[in-house]
């Protein structure tokens, strides 16, 4: 019998606050242990949470720019668990009446666009984090109460590497809308998974099984191909798989089982009475709605369509924001975008990590490049002459007509001064002028790059091959 994946994924991400959510402590990373710390975040009797409004403004946008409906009343609840970085014993989340609801991501997977479906976004406070030492263990809390964003999808992925795909979508999602560094280096992305296998064609779902606390994207990916191939194993075998927690060994790459039947009622959620419902207004909404950006993909496909670029050359552009945004400044107004993007992409890239140099620094106006462009595709320079002006233009920051014009590198293509050039090389090289002649056609290139050479590279490369196979089949 054969066999199909479910997946559904819970993205927790650390939001691009300045404080924590419900106090004014540093949301900062790195700070010595139990530095960024006040009675509020470490749960001390008779203190009262303030929401942090920017935590509430980037979760809206977040559903803005997830394709989400925002709901017109949320409210917080208290979900109730005893561990040791959990100050309170109990987290301030959002349960039935989430901020966002009903979104979906949309990205590039195998070849073509798949869509996963979001079930809610919704705002919560981040726990403390544990330090297991030799003969004893330690909490450090100043990451208890940073903002932190769980991301729900429907269970609408089928494989580990579409999982791969969709996560790594939905970060670039948010890193180009500012909610959120994604920096997991930082612990500032981390994913549960949800998985089960059933009978290929079957609606009914399988026992879910949740894999908590994955902390790279990698993981989650390696996680699924283990964990699929196990319950795979186990139905085949005629087993039964219940529904339980596991944790994922990087090391022994397995996954092991924590607990069992873990469900919604054994947190005990209830409304949190510190805290007022959040209804956000119109204006508030419009405000919020300004914020939102041109996602990757959107923008991947319009410099495509707009300016005929490559899937290639587009993508580069939206990893680089700063780049894409250099090139469509000067794409916006050139004759030729794709030799613009060459140049942007082949050349200045690799001239700015040279030097160590950066955009704003550049001694060149943009138009320059396109001017460049301009002048190999009218043929007044060559791209290899256009490789020197550039390397000029580059370092002390002229036009590339006027170094043309200083150096004298404007291209030949006076048909009478090719003409020596091609008798010459003809004369010096009668070897390859024989192999033409005798069929092979690879000898002509060896002869036009006599011509350029005797022409300092000026010569115009087509007329110089027109030339030397009119002069050869004579």
């Amino acid at each position: 019998m054969e066999y199909e994946a479910v997946i559904g994924l819970e993205t927790h991400v650390q939001l691009k606050t300045k404080s924590k959510i419900w106090c004014g402590c540093a949301n900062e990373f790195g700070a010595p242990p139990n530095t960024n710390v006040c009675p509020v975040c470490l749960g001390l009797p008779g203190v009262l949470p303030v929401a942090n409004e920017e935590a509430l403004r980037l979760t809206t946008l977040t559903g803005l720019l997830l394709n989400c409906t925002i709901a017109p009343f949320a409210k917080f609840d208290r979900k109730n668990y005893f561990y040791p970085d959990m100050p309170k014993n109990y987290q301030i989340t959002q349960y039935d009446r989430p901020s966002t609801l009903a979104g979906y991501v949309d990205f590039e997977f195998s070849g073509a666009l798949s869509r996963v479906r979001i079930t809610r976004a919704h705002l919560e406070e981040d726990v403390g984090k544990n330090f297991h030492f030799e003969r004893n263990s330690g909490v450090d809390f100043n990451r208890a109460g940073v903002p932190l964003m769980e991301i729900v999808s429907e269970p609408d992925i089928t494989s580990a590497e579409m999982a791969y795909e969709y996560l790594c979508s939905l970060k670039d999602i948010l890193m180009y809308g500012g909610v959120s560094d994604c920096d997991m280096e930082k612990g500032m992305v981390r994913c549960d998974v949800n998985v089960s296998v059933r009978p290929k064609g079957q609606q009914e779902l399988g026992a879910k099984i949740e894999i908590k606390n994955m902390n790279s994207f990698s993981g989650v990916r390696r996680a699924l191909e283990y964990e699929i191939r196990r319950q795979i194993e186990v139905v085949s075998r005629g087993g039964t798989l219940i529904q339980s927690t596991r944790r994922w060994d990087d090391v022994a790459e397995i996954t092991e089982e924590m607990r069992t039947k873990e469900r919604a009622h054994d947190y005990r959620y209830f409304p949190e009475p510190d805290l007022m419902p959040f209804q956000p207004t119109e204006s508030w909404l419009r405000e919020i709605a300004q914020r939102v950006v041109e996602l990757p993909l959107a923008r991947k496909q319009r410099f495509m369509r707009e300016y005929h670029l490559p899937a290639a050359d587009a993508q580069t552009f939206v990893w680089d924001v700063p780049l894409g945004g250099y090139f469509e400044s000067i794409a916006k107004q050139a004759r030729n975008p794709k030799a613009v993007a060459n140049w942007v992409i082949n050349n200045l890239r690799a001239k700015l990590t040279e030097a160590n140099a950066s955009l704003p620094e550049l001694r060149f106006s943009a138009s320059s490049i396109s001017e460049l462009a301009d002048l190999v595709d009218s043929g007044k320079i060559s791209s290899k002459i256009a490789q020197d002006v550039f390397g000029d233009m580059f370092e002390i920051g002229d036009a590339p007509g006027k170094i043309v014009e200083r150096r004298g590198l404007a291209q030949v293509s006076d048909t009478a001064a090719l003409e020596q050039f091609c008798d010459q090389a003809i004369v010096a090289n009668p070897g390859p002028a024989s192999d033409f002649k005798a069929g092979k056609v690879a000898a002509l290139n060896f002869l036009k790059g006599q011509v350029m050479k005797l022409s300092k590279g000026k010569a115009n490369p087509a007329l110089v091959g027109e030339i030397l196979e009119r002069k050869l089949k004579a």
